[in-house]
This record gives structure tokens, sequence and C-alpha cells, in this order.
């Protein structure tokens, strides 16, 4: 009887595995189908549907993201086979070897293998979501919208890079991007950059932070006004956390009513308006210009060949006190024009109220403007800006994806608002963290009744925008590249390969991408980093700080980051103890706590002086 025991107790063992065994094998099987993946080729109609129908209307994967179940973390299996090459695998598990795409020949030292599609989760998309399922289908990708179980490659977010939780692949949100772009934020950042090179940074408008900063304000145009009588200014007031246009004003004089009122409801920043923007049919426009971060360290950046230009529906007056409320004469904000009867929706490029940039520069062309210098002005704002963003931009992702922890690899599409003056010189506007990606556009049937319409100038830019993106990120990229130039090489014997071998081989991995036009995306950093290279002197700092703090979690400097530091830098003796060190924490948070506005900006640019001539 005892001996009885233990063989029933292993018997029952091997059935449990017997019945694991059975489960993995499921598992695999359904991982191979792919149920519910948007990437197949559409059905025709006759043809038996799948078990699990698609959603009637693609959009609905915006409004159920609360429906998608949170994707539980991976888990580590009970016990491992033996570790296989990882070269053998896909990085899913499955082998290669025994993949039904890959083509062996016997006489052939080298594999013929189609690397399976990319997958992209949309489920988090949003606005963005038509567009991005566009350039799927264009791509051949396979697209699951309502997220998935296993890890997908890409995950493409609408808002934040904290959509959702994620432990590898690759996500479209930089951690601490949206907070960096914001007015106020990057009003500092440029400062910054602006006291340590006045003349490579001059493209920003002078700005002021509300409320912190009104008394400063009203004493410097009190100074100018005094030096120069003639001078009458327009200020243009921007809510920190307004977007699309909401709650922007324009005033003459720091006395206005309505800057009061600003200053006790919400954070602001107030900036010299532009008042002699250049002109196209006596309408005031600025340019949308999409720019891809693809990487942070090292640091790349792609600006889009083509952009939006987006027009006032009012002609232009330089601003007096009895036109500062025309908002469609002044504010380019397509979401304010819109509601204009006079906004003009057009299918062509180059007429009506959101034209292609690149139909504005070709009638500037025609008039005799050098496109080229307009083009290298613009290009350079954009790497002085990204530039000046980087720095915190990096904290930002040290504090959300320490070095050494499993993590995503991030990439994101920014937008830039430009304007450009009388004389072509460019000026920033704005940087948006989530440029709107919408190629569609609202159309007033009835009085109350809408209907969304396609926007040809909205698809044309966009699309490829996006797909390009996807395009650079692929992470099957070099993998197909060095297939492609395998499938060159002379044979290792004397005979050949079967013709079916060749031709599934080529139209797998050879060229991929014949299908699609060349990439509309220009990388221009680090292309042109020499001559930009010594901007980065922020950067230097950002270095000493995360090396030296070694920052997990968080961004701020706590008394034990303090002793931290201390200790790195080897500042620690005899004479400095931790007692003494805390006690010069409180010292030092005292001092600061104490300073005014203008103080802390002096001391931030004197402690980045110190700290990039000490490294």
């Amino acid at each position: 009887m005892l001996r009885g025991r233990p063989e029933r107790e292993l018997a029952a063992w091997w059935e449990a595995e017997a019945v694991a065994a059975a489960k993995a094998h499921a598992a695999k099987e359904q991982v191979r189908v792919d149920p519910g993946s948007a990437g197949e080729p559409e059905r025709k109609a006759g043809e038996e549907q799948p078990k699990e129908p698609a959603p009637a209307q693609p959009r609905a994967a915006e409004e159920g993201d609360a429906r998608v179940p949170p994707r539980p973390p991976p888990t580590l299996p009970m016990y491992q086979a033996k570790p296989v090459s990882a070269q053998g695998f896909y990085p899913h598990g499955k082998s290669r070897s025994k993949g039904r795409s890959c083509k062996r020949s016997s006489d052939r030292s080298e594999e013929y293998c189609s690397p399976r599609p990319v997958t992209v989760d949309s489920s988090k998309a949003r606005t963005s979501l038509d567009a991005l399922k566009i350039s799927i289908r264009q791509l051949k990708w396979k697209e699951f919208p309502f997220g998935r179980r296993l890890p997908c490659d890409i995950y493409w977010h609408g808002v934040s890079f904290h959509d959702s939780d994620i432990f590898s692949g690759l996500v479209n949100k930089f951690p601490g991007m949206t907070e960096m772009v914001r007015k106020i934020t990057l009003s500092r950042a440029v400062r910054i950059m602006q006291n340590l090179f006045p003349e490579e940074y001059n493209f920003y408008p002078r700005s002021w932070i509300l409320p912190d900063e009104f008394q400063l304000f009203v004493a410097q145009v009190q100074m100018v006004k005094d030096g120069d009588p003639s001078w009458k200014p327009t200020f243009i007031v921007k809510p920190d956390s307004g977007c699309q246009g909401d709650g922007i004003y324009l005033i003459k004089d720091p006395s206005d009513i309505r800057l009061a009122g600003t200053l006790q409801s919400r954070p602001a920043v107030v900036q010299e308006y532009v008042c002699k923007p250049l002109l196209i049919d006596k309408l005031k426009f600025d340019i949308r210009l999409y720019v891809l971060l693809k990487s942070l360290e090292p640091l790349e950046i792609y600006i889009a060949k083509d952009g939006l230009s987006r027009f006032c529906t009012e002609p232009y007056q330089e601003p007096h006190p009895r036109n500062l409320h025309h908002i469609f004469m002044h504010l380019t904000n397509y979401s304010l024009n819109i509601h204009s009867g006079n906004f003009v929706h057009s299918d062509s490029t180059s007429t009506g109220s959101k034209r292609t940039f690149s139909s504005i520069l070709c009638r500037l062309s025609s008039k005799g403007v050098d496109i080229k210098k307009v083009w290298s002005d613009i290009i350079s704002l954009v790497i002085k800006t990204v530039i000046a963003l980087t720095p915190e931009l990096r904290v930002f992702y040290q504090s959300d994806i320490p070095a050494g922890r499993p993590g995503p690899t991030c990439f994101q599409i920014l937008g830039f608002d430009i304007l450009l003056m009388k004389n072509l010189k460019p000026i920033l506007l704005e940087v948006n963290a989530n440029p709107s990606m919408r190629i569609e556009h609202e159309q007033e049937l009835s009085p109350g009744v809408f209907e969304n319409v396609p926007s040809l100038v909205d698809e044309e830019v966009k699309v490829a925008v996006i797909r390009d993106t996807l395009r650079l990120m692929d992470p099957f990229k070099k993998k197909r590249e060095s297939q492609s130039q395998q499938l060159g090489k002379p044979l290792a014997s004397k005979e050949e390969p079967p013709e079916s071998d060749l031709a599934s081989a080529s139209a797998g991995s050879a060229h991929p991408e014949a299908h699609l036009p060349s990439i509309c995306l220009k990388q221009v950093f680090p292309k042109y980093a020499k001559q930009f290279n010594y901007l980065r002197l922020v950067d230097r700092m950002a270095n000493l700080f995360i090396r030296f703090l070694g920052i997990k979690g968080t961004m701020k400097l706590g008394p034990t980051g303090f002793r931290t530091f201390i200790r790195n830098c080897k500042l620690s003796s005899g004479s400095l103890s931790m007692a003494a060190v805390d006690i010069l924490y409180i010292d030092i948070t005292r001092r600061w706590n104490s300073m005014t506005v203008d103080q802390r900006d002096s001391a931030h640019l004197g402690s980045t002086c110190l700290w990039a001539a000490c490294s």
C-alpha cells in the first residue's frame, strides 16, 4: 500500500504533464492562425466568414479601449528546454527552420526565408486609426485592432506612452514628451538655450510665463516703451493646457482686464505677436511639419518632405484694438477656422483653406524665392528645438525605463507649427506631442447634422508620414536587407536551386517594398550633426545628472539622492560627513525656495555652464 502511493502520485504527475503539453500545443496552433487579425485580405462576397466576426466599424476600437483587457505580464515556464541559438527563432519562439515560408536547397548552404509580417497593436490608436490601417495594409503587415495576448512588434498609442503597460517591442511615444512640449515647459527649455546662444535661438518669440512672471512682463514692456515710444506691440496669450486654439486671445497692453482673469484661472504663456507674417491670397497661414524623433540616444531626427499649410479665413490686417477679437484673421488653427463661413474644403493640394506645404513652396519658387534657403532655415529650427528638449526628455526616459530593466524602444511623430515672416524667416509657434492624424473632415449636411467626409489633402500627407515611420522602425528591416544581399551572392555549389525556390524567396525578401513609393522622411540628424553639436551643452549636464544621481523612477533630488550624488562624485571626506551633507541639503533647499523666478533662471544658467565645464 505504501509503495502504491508514490506510483499513483507519479502517474498523476505524468498525466498533468501530458494535459499541459496538449494545451501548449493547442495554444501554439492557435497563435499560428492569428484569429481576429485585421491584416488578412478582404473576403469576397459568398465566402465563409471566420468564427470570430470582425467589427462592423473600424473606429469602434477608439471608443472600445476600455473593453480591451489588460495584457498580463509574461510568465516564465516551470522548466525550459536546452536553449537554442536565438538566430533560429522568431521573436515569439517559432522556429525558422520549420516555418512554411522557408525553402531549403540541399545543394545550397544558405536558406531562403521570408520573415513573418510585422504585428501592430492599434487598440489605442484613437484618431490616427484610419491612417494607420491604410499604412499597415500598404505595408502588408498584420494589425491587431483589439490587442493581443502575445506581444506585438509595434504598439501605436494615440495619447501618451502610458496608454498601456508595455514590456517589449516598439511604442510610438516617449515618456515625458507630452509634458515637455506644453507651452510653459517648451518656453522654459528654449529660454535656457536663448540665454546660452541668443543668436541661434532667435526663432522663438519673447515669452513670459503667467502668473509667475507677470511683474517681470509688466516691467520689461514698460522699459522697452520708455526706450522706444513708437513701439506699439501686440501680445498673444496661450493657456498652458489649451489645444486647438482654445482660450487664445490677443492684447495690446499688460493692463488688459482679460489678462487679470487669466492670472486667476490657469497658467499661460504670453508672447510677442508676429505682426508681419507672409501672406498668400491676402491670408495669413502657418505650416504643420511632421518630425520623427526616431531615437533619443543616439539622437536621430527625420523631417517629412511635405506638410500642411493651414489658412485663416479672413483677409489679414495688422492688429489694432478694433480687430483683436477677429480670430479668423489672426489665428490659423484648423479647429477654429473650420467653423468660419469662408472655410473652403478642397480636394486640390494647391487651393482651399488647407493645402500641402509643397504647393506653397512651388508658388513661392515661381516668384523667385530661394526654396533651398527656406528649407535650410526650417531644418535648422527643428534641430535646435529638439536639442533644447532632449536633456530633460532623457531624464524622463531614464526615470520611466531605467537602464538594465525591460522596456520598449520609443519613437514619436511630433507636429511643428511654424510661421513664415514676410522676410521668409521661420518662427516656431509651438510643438505638438499628439498632432492630429485624422484623414477626414466634418461636413454639415443640414443644421446640426454632420457627416465625416474623406480629406484627400490630409490623406496624401498623413498616411505617407505614418507608413514611412513604420518602414523606418521595421524591426525586421535589417534581416530583410541581409537576405536580399545574400540572394545577390554567387552560389556555393555549381547547381542552381529550383526556380520555384528563387521566385518565392525573391518575392518574400528580395524586394519587400518594391510596390511602395520612396520614403518621404529625410534624416537631418546626425546627418548635420557637425553643424549643431556645439549646441548640445545642456545635454552634457543631463549626462552628468543621470550618471551621478543614478535616478530610478524619479526626477526629484531628495536627501537620499543628494547623498548618492556626493558619494558618486567622491566629494565626501573626513571633513564632510554625511550629517554635514544632510545639513547642506537643507540649506540649499531653503535658499532655492526663497529665490524669485529671475534668480532661479540665473541659477539654472550658472549651474548649466558649471556642469558643462566640469564634464
